[in-house]
């Protein structure tokens, strides 16, 4: 069964985007079949990818919720953007904005990007969604559909203070729409390791959340060749595959793997 993850965070510039795009790809490279979705209008995940020209693309994530909406035929295979790097994208353009005020009068408004991927999320063993910075329509959508949310937060002190809220709406959606939904972790991003900030960023989470959420043992690193990377329409692996930060999303990838595992070893033996 295909495990979906939505990456979010309300605070823009955390590093939302190159981590989706990042773990998707190392997800790859441990022999995984990904998924990712671009889930902001912005498109900022599909420009990174190398697909430029946002506007002339006919089928996108937009398309999709629209035919769920207005209950037309849903082919979610013609969204489908192949990516060199042996990953699969659902783009996204300007026109998603339009369906966050559509959502507010559709019928399970809530559960419409569920239903828009559910002939074909089985495909994979990974769909990774990149959130818009925000908790309106089409985010909340993203986490109704997800089994956990991996949460970036900047190494840095004002990054942490949104915190709270997001986790108390995590916990909204996980009591009135999505049982399933649970806190994958929150993953330190953009780490000056010169300083002790970030140290001292991560003692303050863990001493505000640590007894509510995991926090990853794995760091991102700041580093200009990641934000160089985004300009090539190729992931940090392609770009300089021997970097810190290309080391970091490996290291992340295994984490996640193995917290899957352990999920749901623990899970097995509850039920046994």
């Amino acid at each position: 069964m295909s495990k979906i993850i939505a990456i979010a965070n309300q605070k823009g510039g955390v590093g939302k985007t190159t981590t989706t795009f990042s773990l998707g790809v190392a997800l790859c490279k441990q022999g995984k079949k990904v998924l990712l979705i671009d889930a902001d209008p912005q498109g900022d995940l599909t420009t990174c990818m190398g697909y430029y020209n946002q506007d002339e693309l006919q089928n996108t994530i937009g398309t999709l919720m629209s035919d769920i909406i207005y209950d037309k035929e849903v082919n979610a295979e013609s969204c489908i953007l192949h990516h060199e790097e042996g990953i699969d994208l659902i783009p996204s353009n300007l026109d998603l904005s339009a369906i966050e005020f559509s959502l507010v009068n559709a019928m399970s408004r809530e559960f419409t990007l569920k239903n828009s991927i559910e002939n074909i999320k089985d495909n994979y063993d990974y769909i990774l969604i990149d959130c818009m910075p925000s908790l309106g329509m089409v985010t909340i959508n993203a986490l109704a559909c997800s089994d956990k949310i991996i949460i970036p937060v900047q190494g840095e002190y004002l990054a942490a203070k949104g915190l709270g809220h997001l986790l108390k709406t995590v916990n909204r959606i996980h009591r009135q729409i999505n049982p399933n939904l649970k806190i994958g972790g929150v993953l330190l991003t953009l780490v000056d390791k010169r300083t002790n900030l970030s140290k001292e960023v991560r003692n303050t989470i863990d001493e505000n959340y640590g007894q509510y959420v995991k926090i990853y043992n794995t760091e991102i690193p700041k580093a200009i060749n990641t934000a160089k990377s985004t300009s090539t329409g190729n992931s940090i692996f392609e770009f300089d595959k021997n970097s810190p930060v290309a080391e970091a999303y490996k290291k992340l990838a295994k984490e996640v793997l193995s917290n899957e595992r352990e999920r749901t070893k623990n899970e097995t033996s509850k039920i046994r």
